[in-house]
């Protein structure tokens, strides 16, 4: 690292230099770009405005200036009224004060006029009664020269009628703005946004004016995957070359694989590749509350694919519409589901598809698929994509790992023999992770300690070196951890130990971290030893102990999966025979068990019988190595994290890896030097 690269780094506020080309993981916002005048502003401004019109539009609403009749008459007679204007429709008149009256202190309450109509003279308000009667004696007062005029005006009808219909107005605006809202609407809604646009697809088209950076260089150890989606994107850029030999292109390619394996991965490489419309969007986007949406999105996604063909439809977690059909339809009611797969069936083969569209779909649930969607002619391809093996694992670390700064010991080799059964997406996570252990022990590179602190980090959960154990549970966890390891390296067929720990991590207490021989097929004798080490913590609390505790919940959850497996789906128990009760649709036996009740009882018998061989045999191997256990537990009740070398010194090197001329030496040894009677009482 160069000077101005350490000296950035000690100081956070100095910025970087042109030629550094540092990822700004949280980029500041540009102040200077002011916020836009969005539609809710504007849609506030003509409420508020509308609303004050209401309040004050009105010179005969109530308020102060509101007088009786009888009061006006005392005006009247005083010679204070300078004019009167009639409202025949309101029942209603104004009196205009004279100049002089305006001025007196006791008419500080007359009316002074509203804020669209001004008035250049305090009045008051009143309503008149009749009307003859009221018009006669407005002109006995005008003949005798108590009153300059009076006349009947119309002029503010129109605000009446603006009022009747307000209230409708705010009502009918209201409910068009929560419309808009809920559907999606606004400025960049798209044709999903309006209420009336509900049925139009919802998917994301990706073409020239939006250009997806992903390719298949991108995608590390998916080799048979990425094979056989390169022929789709050949066939799209070259059709000649396959309709010349009278060749079709294939309908549609489903990606089956566990979660995290890069099938999503796959789709955006196909997309970067392709160079023509990718049109991208997710199963749940068929799925509405209101009937008959799911089929309409369907049949207007095609068609828009169909007018920018040839291109390519890419639907993520299918399973939310392709599950089969009948299966669940206990009412008996329209499905809006099924209906949505009706129309994508029909839609992927049925009259009039000769069209270049092809269908890329990904789930992890193929085996609730509808048969129909699954036949030749709509998915004409399944692509398994399976978790990456040891060489896989490695050209993924080689990917992620190109944006770390890492250091001389790294060693990718180690990292993808120490992940067994890592996805992709947590082999991703495995590198982040180890950036964010060096960041936080303020190292300038990434070291290889960082990423085995990710790895367990991930597996086993955080450190919680504060956590309160006592002294006796601290020696019962430091014995069953190992147990485990002396079992584990005494057995042949057993994982190799990488290092035990009594640190508590996550919910469990200690831990021990193996490398397991990646294998394809299993046998009996694997399957018993890894058992037996599995039970060993257990074991060897009752050999040092004479008690066992409830630390061994997880051991034996796991080994009575191991002896389940055994005899009703493997078929490798000699009493319940060549049988495998294992049904891979998942559709076959429903809540029923395909085995009588006696054969039930027969299982559980084998069951228990397994596993129980197999804790004897672990207690035997540690009563035959006694001390060793003891000398392993109390270094780790001293050092709390023990690893393979340490085993190698105290136990040597395991019997099944000694070469013939080693175990000669071994027995010779042992012939002059014989152990004690492991049944004689040990202090």
């Amino acid at each position: 690292m160069s000077k101005e690269d350490k000296n950035y780094n000690k100081n956070t506020g100095n910025q970087p230099k042109p030629d550094q080309k540092e990822k700004n993981l949280f980029p500041k916002p540009d102040l200077s770009k002011k916020p836009k005048m969005g539609m809710n502003w504007l849609y506030l401004g003509i409420f508020l405005f509308l609303g004050y019109l209401l309040m004050n539009s009105s010179d005969s609403s109530k308020g102060s200036h509101d007088i009786s009749l009888s009061k006006f008459e005392n005006l009247l007679q005083n010679k204070e009224i300078d004019s009167v204007i009639i409202f025949d429709q309101k029942k209603t008149a104004t009196a205009y004060l004279t100049k002089v009256s305006g001025d007196k202190k006791e008419h500080e309450n007359a009316g002074k006029g509203s804020f669209i109509n001004k008035k250049t003279k305090p009045f008051y308000v009143f309503r008149y009664g009749d009307l003859k009667h009221f018009q006669e004696r407005l002109d006995l007062a005008k003949s005798e020269g108590k009153l300059v005029e009076y006349r009947f005006d119309a002029t503010s009808d129109w605000m009446v009628a603006v009022l009747n219909i307000l209230p409708w107005i705010l009502i009918i605006g209201v409910w068009i703005y929560i419309m808009r809202r809920m559907s999606g609407g606004g400025e960049g809604g798209g044709p999903g946004g309006q209420i009336f646009n509900i049925g139009k697809s919802r998917a994301k088209l990706f073409d020239q004016d939006q250009i997806v950076k992903t390719s298949f260089k991108d995608v590390a150890g998916l080799e048979g995957a990425k094979e056989e989606m390169e022929e789709l994107v050949d066939f799209l850029k070259n059709p000649k070359k396959y309709s010349a030999l009278g060749g079709k292109p294939p309908r549609g390619a489903l990606l089956v694989g566990p979660p995290g394996t890069g099938k999503t991965l796959i789709a955006k490489a196909v997309a970067g590749e392709a160079n023509v419309p990718f049109f991208s969007l997710s199963g749940s986007d068929f799925v509405e509350m209101f009937v008959g949406v799911g089929a309409s999105r369907v049949r207007d996604l095609f068609k828009q694919a169909k007018l920018k063909s040839p291109a390519i439809i890419f639907i993520d977690e299918i399973d939310a519409i392709g599950r089969a059909r009948g299966k669940n339809n206990i009412t008996g009611g329209n499905d809006e589901r099924e209906n949505t797969l009706n129309q994508l069936l029909t839609e992927m083969d049925g009259f009039g598809t000769d069209t270049n569209v092809i269908v890329i779909a990904a789930t992890n649930r193929a085996d609730i698929l509808d048969k129909a969607l699954l036949r030749a002619g709509r998915f004409d391809r399944q692509i398994f994509v399976d978790l990456p093996d040891k060489n896989e694992r490695k050209s993924i670390f080689e990917v992620h790992v190109k944006p770390l700064k890492l250091d001389t010991d790294v060693d990718l080799e180690f990292l993808s023999k120490q992940t067994p059964g890592f996805s992709g997406a947590d082999i991703a996570n495995v590198c982040n992770e180890a950036a964010i252990v060096a960041a936080r022990k303020s190292h300038e590179t990434v070291h290889h300690q960082d990423f085995l602190d990710a790895v367990d980090r991930i597996i086993g959960g955080l450190e919680k070196k504060n956590k309160i154990v006592t002294e006796v549970e601290r020696k019962t966890i430091a014995f069953h951890e190992a147990g485990h390891a002396v079992v584990s390296w005494m057995t042949e067929h057993a994982a190799p130990l990488v290092k035990v720990t009594i640190v508590p991590r996550g919910r469990s207490l200690g831990a021990a971290w193996y490398l397991p021989e990646e294998r394809m097929i299993v046998k009996s004798a694997q399957m018993l030893d890894e058992m037996c080490a599995t039970l060993g913590g257990r074991a060897a609390e009752k050999v040092i102990f004479n008690e066992i505790s409830t630390g061994a919940l997880s051991d034996l959850e796991k080994v009575t999966k191991q002896a389940r497996a055994m005899v009703t789906i493997y078929g490798l128990n000699e009493k319940v025979g060549n049988l495998t009760y294992y049904d891979s649709t998942g559709q076959e036996y429903g809540f029923t068990k395909p085995y009588s009740e006696d054969t039930a009882r027969v299982i559980d018998e084998e069951i228990s019988n397994i596993i129980e061989v197999q804790y004897q045999r672990a207690i035997q191997i540690l009563e035959d190595n006694k001390e060793k256990l003891t000398t392993l537990a109390e270094q780790l009740l001293k050092r709390e994290v023990i690893f393979q070398d340490d085993l190698e010194k105290i136990f040597g090197k395991r019997p099944h890896e000694l070469t013939l001329t080693e175990v000669a030496t071994v027995e010779e040894n042992e012939s002059k030097d014989p152990k004690p009677d492991s049944s004689a009482p040990t202090e």
